[in-house]
């Protein structure tokens, strides 16, 4: 079983790492953002609507979290022992870095996929929405570590399955897996984080981000902008894509609005 050789001489498999370091890149990331909170400029929300607006308590979201996670773990485990470890031979060989390319490609394309048509199914059926996906949407104002806070059924079928789909079909090992998650991570976190820092690279590569996904998060966006975490195609495709603009506010901060006719529907 390969593995990665830590700085004291132990060496951590492959597949410990594909299980852990997303959780742990989850909450390092999120522990950056909840720094830069006080960026007063540089927030989508004022602190006072996070506090006041959200229906769920901080308390509560850390723990909705690290429930999903636990899942998480739990199911990566059986993945990773199902379908075997990199020492196998079909794993052995060195991987080119185009063939890591395709398989990230591929990997983002099954998980954007599976995520907008089964969270836009979750809005469309009124019964998933008010027993299982409304608990997302208690965060009316999203912040970075609220970003996995999900009903524990939406977290198995959106988020968990879909990272089982996509690194089924990807093929990708599990050290590529290492890699892959803890990016997905970062991307999802960013997209909740509530800011829009100047030189953000998420930004710059993707539109789908943090002010994209707050017009979701918004009653009037409700039933827009589903993608995620990567692309914006399946809106555009289907219709569901709720143009906007970045605005500066007079008090600080930016504002995400939409076009005055997506507003007024």
């Amino acid at each position: 079983m390969l593995g990665i050789e830590m700085m004291n001489g132990v060496k951590v498999s492959d597949e410990i790492l594909g299980t852990f370091a997303p959780i742990i890149v989850y909450w390092l990331y999120s522990g950056i953002y909840v720094l830069l909170g006080s960026l007063d400029d540089y927030r989508l929300h004022t602190r006072k609507d996070e506090d006041e607006k959200n229906l769920v308590s901080k308390s509560d979201v850390v723990k909705g979290v690290l429930l999903q996670q636990a899942v998480q773990a739990v199911v990566a485990s059986l993945l990773f022992a199902i379908t075997g470890s990199d020492s196998d031979p079909a794993h052995a060989q060195v991987t080119s870095l185009i063939v890591l390319a395709r398989q990230f490609l591929v990997g983002m394309m099954v998980l954007d996929t599976w995520q907008y048509f089964m969270h836009r199914y979750m809005h469309q059926n009124k019964f998933l929405y008010k027993h299982i996906h409304s608990q997302h949407h208690r965060l009316v104002v999203p912040y970075a570590f609220g970003a996995l806070y999900n009903h524990p059924i939406e977290g198995l079928l959106l988020d968990t399955v879909g990272g089982a789909l996509s690194f089924l079909v990807s093929g990708m090992s599990p050290r590529a897996s290492i890699f892959f998650f803890s990016f997905a991570t970062l991307k999802t976190v960013d997209d909740h984080c509530g800011l829009w820092l100047p030189g953000n690279l998420f930004h710059l590569l993707f539109r789908n981000n943090s002010a994209y996904h707050d017009i979701h998060h918004q009653l009037y966006g409700n039933k827009y902008n589903f993608s995620q975490p990567f692309f914006v195609m399946w809106d555009r495709i289907l219709g569901t894509y709720m143009p906007y603009s970045l605005e500066k506010n007079v008090n600080g901060g930016f504002e995400a609005r939409p076009s005055k006719e997506y507003k007024e529907d």
